[in-house]
């Protein structure tokens, strides 16, 4: 425990290159870089886009306070896709998620993980990742909330992380699977469900 102690005190270096010290919290974006055309995306659509602006701020709030983003984000079984060759679809095509991808755009200092399957940490780097940074403590959004939001937290919650997942900081194509889900977090995963504006990125 001792040396532990001693690792989260001092400076890590992120794969990026920048300096930060370590942090009790990580902010998780599951795949809110999307082009959103599929069967089904109309109707996920409106509530993307409102979460889409909580998080926003959320993010912003999280950068202000040292708290890294990660960027979980499906490969949509492309093996040789490349993460930011998706952002910049999404940011330059007349594609529907166009307008979430504007307001969730990752900065240089964000990291990002390729998933090919629901979990983020379904055989990918993120619990490495995570503990490199130091971070116990996962705010995780995105969507859709009742598959890869909650298996995502499904698999933190598993592996000892403390859970964060604001409901409205999440989006579902109905408001029934979206209730649904946010039961199970609260029961099952002990979860906390507090909204996006009440996260106070503390130790």
């Amino acid at each position: 425990m001792a040396k532990r102690g001693k690792r989260r005190a001092r400076e890590t270096r992120n794969v990026t290159g920048a300096k930060g010290a370590p942090h009790d919290y990580a902010l998780l974006l599951v795949d809110v870089i999307n082009e959103l055309e599929f069967q089904g995306a109309d109707k996920l659509y409106p509530q993307a886009l409102r979460m889409a602006r909580r998080v926003a701020a959320l993010k912003q709030r999280a950068a202000e306070a040292g708290v890294p983003c990660i960027y979980v984000n499906d490969n949509f079984g492309q093996w040789r896709s490349d993460f930011r060759a998706l952002v910049e679809r999404c940011l330059q095509r007349e594609v529907r998620g166009k307008p979430i991808a504007r307001l969730l755009a990752p900065g240089e200092n964000d990291f990002f993980v390729l998933k090919p399957l629901h979990s983020g940490f379904y055989t990918t780097t993120l619990d490495l990742l995570l503990r490199e940074l130091g971070s116990r403590k996962l705010v995780i959004c995105g969507m859709a909330t009742e598959g890869c939001v909650l298996f995502t937290a499904s698999d933190a919650y598993i592996r000892g992380f403390e859970v964060f997942v604001p409901n409205e900081g999440c989006a579902s194509e109905s408001s029934t699977r979206r209730r649904h889900a946010r039961d199970i977090r609260k029961k099952m995963l002990k979860a906390d469900t507090r909204a996006c504006a009440r996260i106070r990125f503390t130790s």
